[in-house]
């Protein structure tokens, strides 16, 4: 592997793909191009090590080992089977295969796997006279298979677990917000740290937390234990470690406020668990406190939340977004607000025309991340600038 020039594949979710594109660029890397729902970028191995540690709307990082074209399976077997896996893995450690098939060719992915799993631990018994472990659960080393068409990518996975797994949630709610994807919103609202910031119907806390992240520059993956780069043969243990040190020692003060409201105790409980699992009970403040009954306290103020959808909260939509509606207009002058939803009809009761709307994935729900602008007065006197 040259590790002075790797090309590197980093996935996110759909509508993020600009947002990890400006991370990757400030972190170094070079030649990026956005893709659907991936960046690619190149990099040495100092790189690669550093966007895994400090990215926070990144998934998985991967790095491309084969390329090659199939046009039936034994042609794929023979392929996998003539690389030289050794390169790569040794035969005491174990690995899994995740894969992304479109092809007319190889139609089951599953079948695809089992190829090269097969093309794999043949080429080791083969080779050594013994096989390496096949482990779904913790492997040492993760491969990814990507076909599309007849053209076969096998990229090695360096970050192991994929990086929405940041390490301090203990307690989750009912359907909590995905880091990575919670972290994306933040940064599309222009949240930098600048301010104050509410989450006026916080859950189990993971916008409190990422807002809380972005606010001291700590690396998103601060509190993670293992990567999947540092079981590769050319793991450089004391380049992490300067990586992390530089990092680390970027961390800044927060003068500002981050408050979270929610009326449910068992939300507000496991939000105060993830908190301290943070280490961030001095930053972050969680109030029992109905957002209809509540006046703004903090200026400036951005407000960005996920108010629960009607698949895992019963809610009278309607009445409840209309509600949303009454209290920014009249609780909430001069601030901004951004709030996530699947009910695109439910959001039309908040009264108020949304400055912009961006189309994003909550799972497998699609969703609008919408930002409302509240004016006290005319909107030529109190026009606020806009975050993004």
């Amino acid at each position: 592997m040259n590790t002075e020039n790797l090309q590197i594949q980093i996935k996110t979710f759909f509508g993020l793909e600009q947002i990890l594109a400006e991370e990757i660029k400030k972190l170094g890397g070079k030649n990026v191009e956005i893709k659907n729902r991936a960046v690619n970028c190149e990099g040495d191995l100092g790189f690669l090590y550093k966007i895994n540690y400090s990215t926070r709307t990144a998934l998985k990082i991967l790095v491309p080992i084969h390329e090659f074209k199939a046009f039936n399976q034994h042609q794929f077997y023979d392929r996998l089977f003539k690389f030289d896996w050794a390169e790569f893995m040794d035969v005491d450690q174990s690995f899994s295969i995740d894969s992304t098939v479109n092809s007319e060719t190889f139609k089951h992915s599953q079948f695809v796997t089992l190829k090269m799993k097969d093309a794999i631990v043949d080429y080791f018994q083969d080779k050594f006279k013994r096989r390496p472990n096949v482990e779904t659960r913790n492997p040492d080393i993760k491969f990814h298979l990507h076909i599309d068409r007849e053209l076969v990518m096998i990229s090695m996975d360096s970050s192991g677990d994929p990086l929405f797994k940041r390490g301090y949630r203990r307690e989750q709610g009912e359907a909590p917000i995905n880091e990575v994807l919670a972290s994306g919103m933040l940064q599309l609202a222009g949240w930098d740290g600048k301010g104050n910031f509410l989450d006026p119907m916080c859950g189990s806390g993971t916008l409190l937390i990422e807002a809380a992240m972005i606010a001291m520059d700590l690396p998103a993956q601060i509190f993670r234990k293992r990567f999947g780069f540092q079981n590769w043969k050319n793991y450089d243990a004391e380049l992490f470690s300067k990586i992390k040190e530089f990092r680390v020692n970027r961390i800044r003060q927060f003068d500002g406020k981050i408050v979270g409201y929610d009326i449910d105790s068992r939300m507000l409980n496991a939000a105060r668990m993830n908190v301290e699992a943070a280490e961030m009970e001095d930053v972050i403040e969680i109030k029992k406190q109905d957002f209809f009954d509540s006046k703004k306290e903090l200026f400036p103020l951005l407000m960005v939340f996920n108010p629960p959808y009607d698949e895992r909260i019963s809610i009278n939509d309607d009445d409840f977004y209309k509600k949303i509606g009454d209290t920014f207009k009249t609780n909430y002058p001069n601030t901004l607000a951004w709030l996530i939803s699947s009910d695109l009809e439910a959001v039309k009761k908040i009264g108020l025309r949304p400055s912009r709307k961006i189309k994003l994935f909550n799972g497998k729900l699609e969703t609008r991340f919408l930002q409302y602008e509240m004016y006290e007065g005319t909107k030529k006197v109190h026009k606020l600038e806009d975050k993004k």
